[in-house]
């Protein structure tokens, strides 16, 4: 009857008693060993295909997505939390909308979700004041449970230096409105931001 490790991780090894069949000795022990192991899959769509049924995820689990260039952990609540940075992943901007400057985007870090970037009108229009610009949308397994809203730059003009940006936790719209009350002008009002904004998942 195989054995336990000395390190209590439920590491299986056989013993001289044991009937002597060398597939069953070396599975067991692979079995044991790998998912304590850091493991490579191609991207999370992989290894959500890998482990399943008898080799499903468990907390503790560690693994490595290629695609993502990221370690994730795998929490006690059944989640995968990301235990490095990853490569930012980009934001899908809502019609009307374009990148200004700064390669708009998010990454998770440990549960946190990192937003950055610069946002125009497509037609180098201003952003009216008083009103509510729908300027991204974000993917439904990084919103937050309830919305959440900050206090973020503009360009400055008509006297108004700072807006506020809403995240919708239901639809992950991204919305922003410049106080209302003046009136833009021709050298102000062209682009809204998010660097630095974050929030937990």
């Amino acid at each position: 009857m195989p054995k336990n490790d000395s390190y209590s991780q439920g590491v299986q090894t056989p013993v001289l008693g044991d009937s002597p069949d060398i597939e069953v000795a070396l599975s067991t022990l692979a079995a044991g060993i790998v998912p304590k192991t850091i493991m490579r899959f191609a991207d999370a769509n992989a290894r959500a295909a890998a482990l399943t049924g008898t080799t499903k995820p468990v907390p503790g689990m560690v693994t490595y997505l290629i695609a993502e260039d990221r370690y994730d952990g795998r929490m006690g609540d059944g989640t995968w939390q990301a235990l490095t940075p990853g490569n930012w992943q980009p934001i899908t901007t809502n019609t009307g909308v374009a990148a200004q400057s700064g390669s708009p985007g998010y990454r998770v870090i440990n549960g946190i979700v990192h937003l950055r970037g610069r946002f125009r009108r497509t037609n180098n229009g201003q952003f009216a004041t008083g009103t509510d610009w729908s300027i991204a949308t974000l993917p439904s397994a990084i919103r937050p449970e309830t919305d959440q809203y900050w206090v973020t730059p503009v360009e400055i003009g008509a006297g108004i230096y700072y807006g506020r940006t809403q995240l919708n936790y239901d639809t992950g719209l991204i919305i922003v409105q410049t106080p209302p009350g003046a009136t833009s002008t021709s050298n102000g009002l062209h682009w809204t931001g998010i660097d630095g904004l974050s929030y937990s998942l």
